[in-house]
């Protein structure tokens, strides 16, 4: 299956912020409902120590992610680590709910773009479900960007850019449907777009075919690191399971 590059709402300039806000919280709760990443706690722990860091900088943080149940996991045997949240276009509310929930969390209120990642942010860059929002060209741009600072990178994406994604992805129009009520904090507002103007279960299926549609195979980012000006980096890229999905993962750093 191609790779085909189609609109995801919630990254248009113009698309309401409480919508693209009620969509990423949506992720989140999914996200850290079923303790998705939970398999990837180990490649985490690797790209710490090869970075000489407890800081995670997480780029394109949407609602927060995963990163929630993810750092239950680290604080065992890392209580030293910290978080620290940005997006381009930064869901300010979801940050302070993570902030207020996890004191090792923190969160930057301004725009910070993954290509152009300021070099005084030091530590463990990570992307979340993010990487396939970007153009090959400036999917690449993002790891010369670590390259270029000397930062350790690790990517994660939880769908695979095939059929079965597609069709659970096609699904998701239920799980919006049943799982709303039990999204935190409560808004009528989010129910109001989800029953009667059903616009937001339309939204959050769309980008989900598209985001699969929109995902990196190991070989096309395999290509991406092997077209990198500097090759003093050693990469890891492979696949890993979580529950009845793939998590595909890119991990890199100084050697």
């Amino acid at each position: 299956m191609s790779r085909i590059h189609l609109f995801e709402f919630e990254d248009l300039q113009w698309f309401p912020s409480f919508l693209r806000n009620y969509m990423t919280d949506y992720l989140r709760f999914m996200s850290n409902k079923f303790d998705i990443y939970r398999p990837i706690v180990p490649i985490i722990k690797e790209g710490l120590e090869k970075s000489h860091s407890n800081t995670i900088i997480d780029l394109a943080s949407g609602g927060g992610g995963g990163l929630l149940k993810l750092n239950e996991h680290l604080l065992k045997t890392n209580p030293d680590v910290k978080i620290i949240l940005t997006d381009y276009y930064p869901n300010i509310k979801a940050f302070e709910r993570s902030k207020a929930s996890e004191n090792n969390m923190e969160y930057i209120a301004t725009s910070i773009d993954a290509l152009q990642v300021p070099k005084s942010m030091k530590g463990l860059r990570t992307q979340f479900l993010s990487f396939h929002h970007f153009r090959p060209e400036q999917a690449q741009q993002i790891l010369q960007n670590a390259v270029n600072n000397e930062s350790a990178i690790a990517i994660f994406e939880a769908q695979e850019r095939n059929l079965k994604s597609i069709i659970f992805m096609l699904l998701s129009p239920i799980n919006v449907l049943l799982l709303t009520p039990f999204i935190r904090p409560f808004s009528f507002g989010r129910l109001l777009f989800t029953y009667l103007i059903p616009i937001l279960p339309v939204l959050i299926c769309w980008d989900g075919i598209v985001s699969v549609l929109r995902t990196y195979s190991i070989n096309e980012m395999n290509t991406m690191v092997n077209n990198l000006d500097d090759d003093s980096y050693a990469w890891t890229l492979d696949k890993i399971k979580s529950g009845p999905s793939k998590i595909t993962y890119l991990l890199g750093y100084k050697k």
